[in-house]
């Protein structure tokens, strides 16, 4: 079905070429993985195949891609429409309605299907997403988990033979993106659809893999089946590296066949010396953010509804929930920029001091004075923008949002300039978040992965007391995860505060002191990451779930208490 036969390209003014002779043949049916770090050249692979590249990206194609025997040397993008759907990074970008249902039908239109068959084919496609609570809302309103959910409906309504999927799953919650993975795979099964996807979130998708690609740095590929290819990889999920730590062969892929191996694991762990104990030590940093009351709505939508939260110094909390759960609207009122129909949002301000320029008449003090913590507190909307970034600061679900300069230099030397920080405090952060990047770059050029990294630095360069970050993991290969999740630790070890909105399990279990799970806009759960993560079935990391009932979370976690247990 998809086939490259000595395939190397190159973009336009590159040094080198994104991929170097490239064999692969992926036959009618098959789920293939692509892997690799931020910057391999996943996506552009997913751009040979459906045509993007070199017909909107330009550049040279050396070798031939065919799909479905269509030379896309020879078939521009809008020639395959009726043959592969794609749904990129970022699924808002590829709207061209208002709505849900008419989403769901554009594609139809533009192949000039009869109308009772787009219908029919709507249905079909809400029952097997879960669309139907979605539809007749506008897109805009939708959380970015619910426009993934949408813009992946959109594409499989036309009846595609291939779909190119890049990242389906990084704003889905992890229950809504085990229901689509297994919806993806029942058409792999079932009609024969062949599929391209490139995912990060290996723990999500490599059980439904038939083979994966393996994209190395130099622009090469390996290719074969999904265990294989991981079992050499550095790139692997975490079933993977417990199965090496422990030896296990054949190595598992599954939680089911983890789980299967790890008898002896468990017994070993469970009741001895290096289990963890009962309960976690309760906090004692200073609270330095209180919010009682919290409410947002979006015209008749509640998406808070009386939130009360706390943040301590030193602290690392991650908010967690279905999409549509209230996460970002927590965030963006928490930050000032976001609406609220009522509550308060109080900052405690070192020594009791209000920032220099701030109006007196609109600062106030808290109702009570926190335990351990000091009196003197402003509501960060009262404060003006350059002010209230050095208190609070958001990198947003879509950081793009926030980059509006030319390169990546002039973006990095703005932030110095507005955060007053030392000139090359932002460009050296980005540096340790994602080396590489070159400072000439247009940012709309970089991956997404890339532009977290520099959303992220630019935000950190004024050094908040309080750092909120929305979906920060999105795009972001191992390694790169690794990097945030020490820039985050080392905010926190500052004495500043951390609170993350995430669907990324794994990511949480790693970084997270404490997890936050919100519901319909209420908190529903709020207590040590092991206690909340450890004994939800939807939430719980992959480590959890082939452990369970032993307490640990991550693969580091095992490997310490093995140690322990010596």
């Amino acid at each position: 079905m998809i086939r490259l036969d000595g395939v190397t390209f190159t973009y336009p003014d590159a040094p080198e070429p994104a991929l170097i002779r490239l064999d692969l043949t992926i036959p009618e049916g098959e789920l293939c993985l692509v892997v690799g770090p931020t910057g391999s050249g996943k996506s552009t692979l997913l751009q040979l195949v459906n045509g993007l590249a070199p017909h909107f990206t330009g550049g040279l194609l050396q070798g031939t891609v065919t799909v479905d025997d269509r030379d896309t040397r020879l078939h521009r993008p809008r020639d395959l429409a009726d043959l592969v759907g794609v749904v990129g990074q970022d699924p808002a970008a590829g709207f061209v309605t208002d709505t849900v249902d008419e989403e769901l039908a554009y594609g139809m239109e533009q192949l000039g299907l009869p109308g009772a068959v787009m219908r029919k084919r709507v249905e079909e496609i809400v029952d097997l997403l879960g669309l139907e609570p979605l539809r007749g809302r506008a897109l805009a309103d939708l959380s970015g988990g619910e426009q993934q959910r949408v813009a992946l409906g959109a594409v499989m309504t036309s009846h595609p033979r291939v779909l190119v999927l890049d990242e389906p799953t990084s704003a889905l919650d992890p229950t809504a993106a085990e229901e689509v993975l297994a919806a993806i795979s029942r058409l792999v099964q079932d009609v024969g659809m062949t599929v391209l996807l490139a995912e990060h979130r290996l723990e999500r998708v490599a059980q439904f893999a038939d083979s994966a690609i393996r994209l190395h740095p130099d622009g090469t590929a390996t290719h074969g089946p999904t265990a294989k290819v991981l079992a050499s990889s550095p790139i692997a999920p975490p079933v993977i590296e417990l199965g090496r730590l422990m030896g296990w062969d054949p190595l598992p892929v599954s939680v089911r066949d983890a789980r299967r191996q790890a008898e002896a694991l468990r017994a070993r762990l469970q009741g001895s010396a290096a289990a963890p104990p009962a309960a976690p030590p309760e906090p004692t940093g200073t609270v330095i953010l209180s919010a009682r009351g919290l409410r947002v709505r979006y015209g008749a939508i509640p998406a808070l509804d009386g939130v009360d939260l706390s943040l301590r110094a030193g602290e690392i909390v991650a908010v967690m929930g279905r999409n549509g759960s209230g996460k970002s609207s927590l965030l963006w009122a928490l930050q000032r920029a976001g609406r609220r129909a009522g509550g308060t949002v109080q900052i405690a301000l070192p020594e009791g001091r209000l920032p220099a320029g701030t109006p007196p008449i609109r600062a106030f003090r808290w109702p009570r004075p926190p335990a351990g913590g000091t009196a003197g507190a402003v509501d960060p909307a009262t404060l003006r923008a350059d002010l209230a970034r050095r208190q609070i600061a958001l990198v947003p679900q879509v950081p793009a949002d926030l980059l509006y300069l030319d390169t990546v230099a002039a973006e990095c030397a703005d932030s110095d300039r507005q955060g007053a920080a030392v000139p090359g405090a932002t460009a050296a952060i980005l540096r340790r978040l994602a080396p590489g990047i070159p400072p000439g770059r247009h940012p709309r050029d970089l991956s997404e992965g890339q532009r977290l990294a520099l959303v992220l630095a630019i935000q950190s360069a004024a050094s908040p007391r309080i750092l909120l970050l929305d979906e920060p993991t999105r795009g972001l290969d191992y390694a790169t995860k690794g990097r945030v999740a020490a820039e985050i630790a080392d905010r926190a070890a500052a004495g500043g505060s951390v609170l993350l909105s995430s669907h990324d399990v794994e990511f949480v279990a790693g970084v997270a002191d404490r997890v936050v799970v919100l519901a319909h806009g209420e908190i529903v759960a709020d207590g040590s990451a092991r206690e909340v993560l450890s004994t939800s079935p939807g939430f719980a990391p992959q480590v959890a779930k082939i452990l369970r009932p032993v307490p640990l979370l991550t693969v580091d976690a095992v490997r310490r208490a093995l140690m322990v247990a010596r």
